[in-house]
C-alpha cells in the first residue's frame, strides 16, 4: 500500500499537532482536480514530490555483489512505483525522489561499486532504457525508473549512483580507471533519458567525483516550460545553481536532497522555501526520511505558497502532491509601494535615511534622532550559532529599533510586540567565512528565539515559540544574494509581507504572524569570497 498521501490546491491551513507537520490541510484531499489536459494548455500543471525512508544497505562498508546490490535497490524501486501510481491517478505531471533514495549512504568508493549503473551521456545518445534495455550493461536501475516514467505517463527525477570509464591519458581519470558520480536522471512521460546532471558540490561523499566542469543541466516541459536541476548542498553555491538562473527561462528547479536539518539557519524546509522566494522560483524537493539522523523536510514550494512536509516522529515516507503555477508569482519588488499611512514602514524609511523621527502627540510633535534611541542600547554578547561567533542583543520590551554590527554589515530591527512573553529573542550578526561542514563566506541578520533565558542559549535548536512580532529587519549587505528565512513554531513556514532593496540596504517586513516567531533571517552569500 503506498505510504499516505495528500493532495493540496490551497496552503495555509496547518495542523495542530506539532507531531504530524504538513504544509497544507490533509482535508484538501476531498478537492475535486481539474483535469490533467487542463493543465496542458494552462496556468498550472501538477506535481509530486516523495519523502522517501530508504532500505538501507545494513553494513555499506561491507562488498557485496551486483545481484545483491539490486536486490536492496529494488526494495527502494518498488516504492518509487508505488508513489508513482499513486501520483498518477491524481494526474501529476512531473514526480521528484530524494538524493541517496535508492542505494543508500555511508559507502566507500569500492563498497558503493556494485550499486553502480552505467551512464552513457544523453547528450550524445537518445536512448529509453526500458524500451531498449539490451543496449547497455549494467543499466538496470535506469530501465526501472524509465519504465515507472511510461507506467505513470509523467516526467520522473531521480538519484542514483553512475559509473563512467576513463582512460589513465586522462589527467582527471582516478586510479581505479573509472569516475563515479552522485547522478540525477530525468526521464520523459514516454520513458526517454531526458539528461542527467552530476552533483558539484558534493558533501563529504567520498564515493563520489567532482566532474571536471561543472554541468548545468535545463530540459523543457509541455506543461510547464524549462526546468533546472541541482542537488542538495548545491543550494548553497555560484555553481550551478546561480550560473541556472541566468537562464530566464527557468522557472520551475528540481531539487533531490539528502538534507539534514540544522536549526535556526538551514532547516530543510526553510532553505527550500528561502530560495523560492529569493529567486522567484518553484522549488520542487524531495529529501530522504530518516529522524533519526535529522532528515526529514520536503516541499512544493513557489515563492508566495508552500506545501510541505516535517516529521521527526512518524517512521514512514510522505507524498505531497500540489498544483503549481508554470509562472510563479515572485514576491520580491511585488509591494514595494507601501501607503505613506503606514506607521511603522514610514519609521522604517526615517531611520534608513538618518532623518530625526518626528511623532504627533496631540499638539506637540517630539522628534528623535535614530541615533538617540541608541542611547540606553542593551549590551551586546557573542554565542555560538551554527558554528559560526554571532555578535547579538537581546531584543527587550513591547517595541523598540536595535542595531549590531559585525565587520562591514550592520543589521537593523525595528519593532512592535502585541503582548510579551516569558522567552529571549535577539537579533544576531555574522560576516565572515563559516568553515564546519563546507567553507562559504556568508553575511547574516538574523531574529532568533534563543534556547532558555540565558544568553549562551541563543543560537540553540528550537522549534516552538510564542513571541509575535511585527517588525522590519534588514541590513547593508554587500551581495544581492540574499535568502529570506521565516520560521514559525512548530515548524511553520511563513511568507514575508514585503522584501526588497530600500537605500541600499535589503529589508525583511513582516506584520501579522499567525504563530510564534523560532526564525526570521537575511542569509546573504558572498560566493566570490568563499
Amino acid at each position: 500500500r503506498p505510504s499516505g498521501f495528500m493532495v493540496c490546491i490551497m496552503s495555509g491551513a496547518r495542523t495542530a499537532p506539532a507531531l504530524f507537520l504538513l504544509g497544507c490541510s490533509a482535508l484538501a484531499l476531498g478537492i475535486a482536480l481539474v483535469s490533467p489536459e487542463h493543465h496542458r494548455k494552462a496556468e498550472y500543471y501538477m506535481a509530486a514530490v516523495y519523502e522517501h525512508r530508504s532500505v538501507l544497505s545494513p553494513n555499506p562498508l561491507e562488498l557485496s555483489s551486483r545481484q545483491q546490490a539490486l536486490e536492496l535497490m529494488k526494495h527502494n524501486l518498488d516504492v518509487y512505483e508505488q508513489q508513482v501510481m499513486a501520483a498518477a491517478q491524481k494526474g501529476v505531471q512531473i514526480i521528484v525522489f530524494p538524493e541517496d533514495g535508492i542505494h543508500g549512504f555511508n559507502f566507500t568508493r569500492t563498497s558503493i561499486y556494485p550499486f553502480l549503473d552505467f551512464m552513457p551521456s544523453p547528450r550524445l545518445v537518445r536512448w529509453n532504457p526500458c524500451l531498449e534495455p539490451f543496449r547497455f550493461n549494467d543499466t538496470e536501475v535506469l530501465q526501472r525508473l524509465s519504465c515507472m516514467a511510461i507506467k505513470g505517463q509523467m516526467f520522473l527525477v531521480a538519484n542514483l549512483g553512475t559509473k563512467q570509464p576513463c582512460l589513465h591519458s586522462d589527467p582527471g581519470c582516478p586510479p581505479d580507471g573509472r569516475y563515479q558520480f552522485n547522478t540525477n536522471v530525468v526521464f520523459s512521460n514516454n520513458g526517454t533519458l531526458v539528461d542527467r546532471y552530476r552533483k558539484h558540490n558534493l558533501y563529504f561523499e567520498a564515493a563520489f567525483d567532482t566532474p571536471a566542469k561543472v554541468d548545468l543541466i535545463t530540459f523543457d516541459t509541455p506543461f510547464a516550460g524549462r526546468f533546472g536541476v541541482f542537488t542538495c548542498f548545491d543550494i548553497l553555491f555560484f555553481d550551478p545553481t546561480i550560473q541556472l538562473l541566468r537562464d530566464a527561462e527557468v522557472k520551475h528547479i528540481v531539487y533531490p536532497t539528502a538534507w539534514m536539518n540544522q536549526l535556526p539557519l538551514l532547516a530543510a524546509i526553510e532553505i527550500q522555501k528561502a530560495f523560492a522566494t529569493a529567486f522567484g522560483v518553484s522549488v520542487l524537493a524531495a529529501n530522504i526520511h530518516h529522524p533519526t539522523l535529522g532528515m526529514t523536510g520536503s516541499g512544493i514550494h513557489t515563492p508566495l505558497k508552500s506545501f510541505w512536509y516535517h516529521d521527526m516522529d512518524n517512521p514512514k515516507g510522505h507524498l505531497i502532491i500540489a498544483q503549481v503555477a508554470t509562472n510563479p508569482l515572485g514576491l520580491v519588488g511585488t509591494e514595494n509601494t507601501t501607503s505613506e499611512m503606514d506607521a511603522s514602514h514610514s519609521k522604517f524609511l526615517k531611520i534608513l535615511s538618518g532623518d530625526p523621527y518626528c511623532e504627533k502627540d496631540a499638539q506637540e510633535v517630539h522628534c528623535d534622532e535614530a541615533a538617540k534611541w541608541n542611547m540606553n542600547a542593551p549590551p551586546t554578547f557573542h554565542s555560538e550559532m551554527m558554528y559560526d561567533n554571532f555578535t547579538l542583543v537581546p531584543v527587550w520590551g513591547k517595541e523598540g529599533y536595535l542595531q549590531v554590527c559585525s565587520n562591514s554589515l550592520c543589521c537593523h530591527l525595528l519593532y512592535e510586540r502585541p503582548t510579551l512573553s516569558n522567552e529571549l529573542y535577539a537579533l544576531g550578526v555574522f560576516d565572515g567565512l563559516h568553515t564546519v561542514h563546507g567553507s562559504y563566506y556568508i553575511q547574516v541578520c538574523a531574529l532568533v528565539k534563543c534556547g532558555g533565558l540565558g544568553f549562551d542559549t541563543c543560537g540553540q535548536e528550537i522549534t516552538e515559540a510564542q513571541g509575535l512580532f511585527d517588525f522590519h529587519l534588514w541590513g547593508n549587505f554587500s551581495t544581492s544574494y540574499i535568502f529570506p528565512l521565516f520560521l514559525t513554531s512548530g515548524m511553520t513556514l511563513d511568507t514575508p509581507s514585503q522584501l526588497g532593496w530600500e537605500n541600499d540596504h535589503y529589508f525583511l517586513r513582516k506584520s501579522g504572524l499567525s504563530s510564534g516567531l523560532v526564525t526570521a533571517a537575511l542569509y546573504g552569500r558572498l560566493y566570490e569570497r568563499d
